[in-house]
């Protein structure tokens, strides 16, 4: 039960700061790969760690060592969006704990 109420709060959170990524940057979406590659490439950004929203949709968390940080939604086609922007992530446990990140 706290697993699903964990779940419900981040899905809910991610849902409201999508309007306002997208107010900020407008959609972006793309395939998969070309997102990745310019997220590494222009916000020297990579995965942090990822988890399923449902059996069609896996959401990431991307950051880089300056503390920006992205979360994308990916279909099961390899369609990508833009979900929400940041800075100032803080959280050495994920990058330490993702073998590779």
């Amino acid at each position: 039960m706290t697993r699903y109420l964990w779940a419900t709060m981040v899905a809910t959170a991610v849902a409201m700061s999508a309007g306002a990524a997208r107010a900020e940057t407008g959609s972006q979406c793309a395939p998969r790969a070309d997102l990745v590659k310019a997220l590494g490439d222009k916000y020297h950004e990579s995965v942090a760690g990822r988890g399923l929203i449902n059996p069609n949709v896996v959401l990431e968390i991307f950051v880089s060592d300056q503390g920006s940080w992205t979360v994308i939604a990916s279909d099961i086609k390899g369609q990508s969006c833009v979900m929400s922007v940041g800075e100032g992530w803080d959280s050495p446990t994920i990058t330490a704990a993702i073998p590779g990140a």
